[in-house]
């Protein structure tokens, strides 16, 4: 490797040892060595404006005319990993953040490429963003191999940079550690999942106190007062015919209690299973609303664990309510299906629709809907499924989910 020293340097030329034969091959080793580690310090240093390497096309030459004193003093201040790439990802700089996040030492990491800290699936995503960056810069998340042999999760903002007087393509790129942010989330989502559990058990408390204690009550005072109509004379007929109506709306309220028990904990759920679970549910929004629901289930010989068979009716049961809100919608179909490895749920309205990316925007729409979706979202991720949302106002809106589950359950 040669290096092209700058004007008016005061450190001499770095000068490679012509090894002889009275030097012997040992003196000409050392001489290499000695002459790579000047080369790497006056790179680190900014003595240098260029460097030619080998390459397979012939000697290239790398201009290092972004690394000036100024510039490596703030890029050596970031608490973020710097880096400047060719467009094959060779290392042109790096600053200490990222040798450090690699765990290498800086002078491994310079002249090296970039791709020894990929995996072949992050590089083969990385290569299209290098090649646009230029245009509209990007980011991605990887796992970066680090010399120790551990992961760095990290997230990579790319961008080209400008290089006035040369046709050579350089990338700049910062790196961030998402170590921590990745340990918060994981807390968060172990939080949210805690929360849903706790949730579910209140819920199951609640179903179990209004089906054994408030409906048995309304069905006792329902009886007294059909005996107390019924013994009424006929000549009482303005009495008589409010008790009637009283016997009535005892009924309606019966009626009423005995379907809020079973939507916070689905007896069907449990006893019956999924499909009968999703059956119970769509007709009973169909009943009260009006709205025509077409149910297509596939065969389900083995029952899918608990977790995920509440998961799937609970958003189910979120998604038919925001229909009945907000969708003015005339029909919805519900699809179960079983791709390899996986159980869907698809959901389709006729409605109005919505953008599911500005539901959140406005403070009004997050009170009414915002937290419906994001808790089918939460839903989805705590049984290791992912929640999709198309929505427009041409074709209404379809909520799919999907959830792996054993092979067992997969290939029945």
């Amino acid at each position: 490797m040669k290096i092209s020293p700058k004007k008016n340097s005061a450190r001499p030329v770095p000068v490679r040892v012509n090894a002889g034969e009275t030097f012997g091959e040992l003196a000409e080793i050392r001489a290499r060595l000695a002459a790579a580690d000047e080369t790497l310090r006056a790179i680190r240093s900014g003595e240098v404006d260029a460097v030619m390497g080998a390459g397979k096309q012939g000697d290239r030459v790398f201009t290092l005319e972004g690394a000036g004193h100024a510039y490596r003093l703030l890029i050596e201040s970031m608490n973020e990993g710097a880096l400047t790439l060719t467009a094959d990802k060779t290392i042109l700089f790096a600053n200490q953040c990222f040798a450090t996040m690699v765990k290498c030492p800086l002078e491994e990491v310079t002249g090296g490429s970039f791709r020894r800290f990929l995996s072949v699936a992050d590089r083969a995503l990385l290569r299209p963003l290098m090649k646009r960056a230029a245009k509209t810069g990007s980011q991605i998340q990887v796992l970066l191999h680090a010399g120790d042999g551990s992961l760095v999760p990290a997230l990579l903002s790319i961008r080209e940079l400008a290089n006035q007087g040369s046709e050579q393509v350089i990338i700049g790129m910062v790196v961030t550690n998402m170590t921590e942010a990745r340990r918060t989330e994981e807390l968060l989502r172990a939080l949210t999942n805690r929360v849903v559990e706790v949730q579910e058990a209140e819920r199951g408390h609640v179903a179990l106190e209004l089906h054994d204690t408030i409906t048995q009550m309304l069905c006792a005072v329902l009886v007294r007062s059909q005996t107390l109509a019924d013994t009424l004379p006929a000549s009482e007929k303005t009495a008589k015919k409010e008790a009637v109506k009283l016997c009535e709306l005892l009924g309606e309220t019966a009626e009423e209690v005995e379907r809020i028990s079973r939507n916070l904990r689905p007896s069907v759920l449990d006893h019956l299973g999924l499909v009968a679970g999703l059956h119970d549910a769509s007709t009973e929004f169909s009943h009260r609303t009006g709205v025509s629901v077409k149910l297509t289930c596939v065969e389900l010989t083995v029952r899918l664990n608990a977790d995920t068979e509440l998961a799937l009716y609970r958003i189910l049961q979120e998604t038919l309510k925001n229909v009945g809100l907000h969708a003015r919608a005339s029909h919805v179909t519900v699809h179960l299906t079983k791709p390899a490895g996986f159980v869907q749920l698809s959901i389709h309205d006729d409605g109005v629709g919505f953008n599911p990316e500005h539901r959140l925007a406005r403070r009004k729409d997050k009170e009414k809907n915002g937290f419906g979706l994001l808790g089918m979202r939460e839903r989805a991720a705590y049984v290791g499924g992912a929640l999709k949302v198309k929505s427009n106002g041409r074709t209404g809106t379809e909520i799919e989910i999907r959830i792996p589950v054993p092979a067992t359950v997969a290939g029945n």
